[in-house]
């Protein structure tokens, strides 16, 4: 008999859910801890905010970049062993990264952890849509969003946290060791293969020509929501601990760090999405998502610092709500190959956080918050006129 897929309320099911709960744990974590620690690390090696904004930015362009490779790798020896690998390397140079006598070789250092931490999100949802019964794919990929939700709100805090009495160093140290912790988990947890089946028959020839495929159409419009919503995402919390410990705020590092805590409001939204899309269709998710996220975008414009993080905690919803939808859709999309196709919207993904993230920082030195307000509500605009390019109805955007 075909295998078709974990079953719900089993405990394989539960421990595959688990296992890649884990995993998003440890990658983002380790991605984002810096995040946190940007204007510490600033004051330490005295440079600029849009400097210092290179240390996010060169470990997720490491991840663009390798993404798609990790795919391809992937598709050949199965998804449970190229997370395994990505997760233990990615600690070890979280690790060296501590280490760090200058500022260059910080972001050297974060350029190959990010590299490293590809093989996870680009295998991840392959891994889901390979193993567990279609029917709950969307609850499934929804519960691995979240968390990367959550591991991004604790990568973050616990370096903001740890770094406030112990230095920068310790602070990310501290995440590495969690993720750590993370990816022993995963590795007890995550259930052997039953759904895989390996593609061998790939050369550069082939794969470029499912690349310009996945680029035209529908594919290319759901790519182009991870770019833009990404991008502007990072910008918001790159740059809004500069805004908090600066005048009239004055608030100290560990606790400008909290504001972190809106990730919370996505690991709701992230797998709530996913009961909205049963009833509205992907489509109206999606807009209404980057709806809700640009309301809360306008409302950190105020003066106010509950109605800014208010606003935050609604930007935050909205964005991952609009992630969860459009990464889940990817490999509903792709017939053959799927961690290609993930692994292109993680590009596109992952290039805006790294472009989008340290270019905004630009205004941002020059004409303030206001600035980063207005680049990020264009780039949501965008978002919403191409989303609203997606065909309405669709059964197959609607498995």
């Amino acid at each position: 008999m075909a295998f078709t897929g974990l079953e719900p309320n089993t405990p394989a099911y539960r421990g595959m859910l688990l296992a890649l709960f884990a995993g998003g744990v440890a990658t983002f974590s380790q991605l984002y801890a810096v995040q946190g620690l940007l204007p510490v690390i600033a004051s330490y090696f005295e440079i600029t905010s849009s400097r210092t904004a290179l240390a996010v930015s060169s470990a997720t362009l490491g991840l663009a970049l390798a993404v798609t490779p990790w795919a391809i790798i992937s598709d050949r020896v199965g998804r449970r062993k190229v997370i395994s690998i990505a997760l233990v390397s990615s600690v070890a140079l979280g690790l060296i990264s501590c280490l760090s006598p200058s500022f260059e070789f910080l972001v050297a250092i974060r350029f190959f952890e990010g590299i490293a931490l590809a093989g996870v999100p680009g295998s991840a949802l392959a891994f889901l849509v390979d193993e567990v019964n279609p029917r709950a794919v969307a609850v499934a990929s929804g519960t691995y969003i979240s968390g990367t939700t959550l591991g991004g709100l604790a990568g973050r805090l616990v370096a903001s946290f740890v770094a406030d009495p112990a230095g920068w160093r310790w602070g990310i140290a501290a995440v590495s060791i969690m993720a750590g912790l993370a990816t022993l988990f995963f590795l007890l947890k995550a259930p052997s293969a039953q759904g895989f089946a390996p593609i061998r028959d790939q050369n550069l020839g082939s794969i470029a020509k499912k690349f310009a495929q996945a680029l035209r159409g529908r594919m290319a419009l759901v790519y182009a929501q991870g770019f833009l919503l990404m991008g502007g995402f990072v910008a918001v919390y790159n740059y809004l601990a500069f805004r908090l410990e600066a005048p009239p705020y004055l608030i100290p590092a560990s606790w400008a760090a909290l504001v972190f805590l809106a990730y919370l409001s996505g690991t709701y939204t992230s797998v709530a999405s996913s009961k909205l899309v049963a009833k509205a269709g992907r489509r109206n998710t999606l807009r209404i998502s980057i709806l809700l996220s640009a309301v809360g975008l306008l409302l950190t414009l105020a003066g106010n610092l509950v109605v800014i993080i208010a606003g935050l905690l609604i930007f935050t919803a909205g964005f991952f709500a609009a992630h969860a939808v459009a990464s889940g859709w990817v490999p509903v999309l792709a017939t053959g190959a799927r961690a290609q196709a993930s692994s292109l919207y993680n590009l596109f993904y992952y290039v805006g956080s790294s472009l989008l993230g340290w270019l905004i920082g630009i205004p941002f030195l020059h004409y303030g918050w206001a600035s980063v307000v207005l680049c990020v509500g264009a780039l949501q605009v965008v978002a919403l006129i191409l989303a609203s390019l997606l065909p309405k109805t669709d059964q197959s955007l609607r498995r």
